[in-house]
């Protein structure tokens, strides 16, 4: 590879530099995490331990910056560009729209803390108008439903959790969802 580098004239330096740029440039595209696999595949590396390398590095490169966004590491070796929280509720109001308003938003809570959970027992917690969020929410790809006889089984798409930046692992994604919330209660408390 270094030869190769060398013979299209670009250095090794050169050539790591324009990897990290590459591992930006598509977090930044897909706004939402992205495995090292597909990381990879950007970058023309089949070497996982290279693409963490090269995703830790611009990682760090972000931190010293001390810039608005930040690019995070989730707990399965998922990378995510996005917007510091201290930054998101002072810009809030410049995004286009929410993705979902408040009654939605709820709902897709309860289901992604409980999953799986049946349908009736959505509704008995969230009340009849729960029935057009579920229809939105599988719409939109972040709910999936399964029926197991006369019972509609709910859970969350592997969309949602890249979107959000969760894991897909609904043990891990049910402790993240747990530390989101407990910040935000926080930030209630405290006036934020």
């Amino acid at each position: 590879m270094e030869g190769l580098n060398r013979k299209r004239g670009k250095s090794v330096k050169e050539d790591m530099k324009e990897k990290i740029a590459l591992i930006e440039a598509a977090l930044y595209v897909a706004g939402r995490p992205l495995d090292l696999k597909t990381l990879g595949r950007i970058i023309g590396s089949r070497s996982k331990r290279k693409t963490l390398e090269l995703a830790r590095m611009l990682m760090e490169e972000y931190k010293r910056r001390g810039s608005s966004l930040e690019i995070l590491e989730l707990e399965d070796q998922r990378f995510v560009l996005q917007l510091k929280s201290d930054y998101a509720s002072k810009v809030r109001r410049l995004a286009v729209r929410p993705l979902l308003t408040n009654g939605p938003l709820r709902t897709l809570a309860y289901i992604a803390y409980r999953q799986p959970v049946s349908q009736k027992q959505v509704i008995a917690a969230r009340g009849t108008h729960a029935y057009k969020h579920v229809k939105q929410l599988i719409e939109m790809d972040l709910v999936e439903v399964e029926k197991r006889g006369r019972n509609k089984i709910l859970r969350t798409t592997e969309y949602f959790a890249d979107y959000f930046g969760l894991s897909h692992n609904p043990a891990v994604m049910k402790r993240q969802i747990i530390r989101i919330l407990n910040r935000m209660a926080e930030a209630k408390k405290s006036g934020k």
